[in-house]
């Protein structure tokens, strides 16, 4: 396991995530990239400034991921927006021109939950619906490790910044703003 790696976990173990999947939601366990690893933390402090709080986890490593939509012609476009935590997904600019709309706009967390298979404030970009678009934030793509959500508000997951960019439908942008 790289210094990097557990450099972001603050005093959180990671575990190889391929072996427990019981801190994992199935479609998240089975889209895992190689290398992948999962930690268990207590529900409570799943929000990003909570972990850092509580376990000393990286903010500059740690990503949160956002679903947003927005209509053109009558089609919707949905995709998750992966950013740094130190930064916000552009919403109405970068990601809304990414999408090709005249409006972006939070997917509510009742369709994001249920369309993904998810918990609120653990959605992830691994294990997203097929044909889902996944707009990654050229930072995170660049990050040597990223501490992510699991699916699940009682995990979370670090992974390579390069492995998050190469995900199915993942497309790399600048559409974080706050740097």
């Amino acid at each position: 396991m790289s210094a990097d790696a557990t450099s972001i976990s603050g005093d959180l173990p990671l575990l190889p995530a391929a072996e427990h999947p019981e801190l994992l939601p199935p479609a998240v366990h089975a889209a895992l990239p190689a290398g992948a690893w999962v930690c268990a933390i207590d529900p409570e402090v799943a929000d990003t400034a909570a972990l850092v709080e509580a376990h000393g986890v990286s903010l500059e490593a740690s990503g949160n991921c956002v679903v947003v939509a927005g209509k053109r012609e009558g089609e919707e476009r949905v995709a998750a927006c992966v950013v740094l935590a130190t930064t916000r997904a552009d919403v109405n600019s970068a990601v809304r021109k990414a999408l090709g709309v005249r409006k972006a706009s939070f997917l509510p967390v009742e369709r994001a939950t249920a369309e993904t298979g998810m918990e609120f404030g653990g959605i992830t970009p691994v294990g997203l619906p097929d044909g889902w678009r996944v707009l990654v934030d050229t930072a995170v793509a660049q990050a040597e490790w990223v501490l992510i959500g699991s699916g699940t508000r009682g995990s979370k997951l670090v992974v390579r910044g390069a492995d998050v960019a190469a995900l199915p439908g993942a497309e790399v942008a600048d559409i974080a703003i706050g740097r």
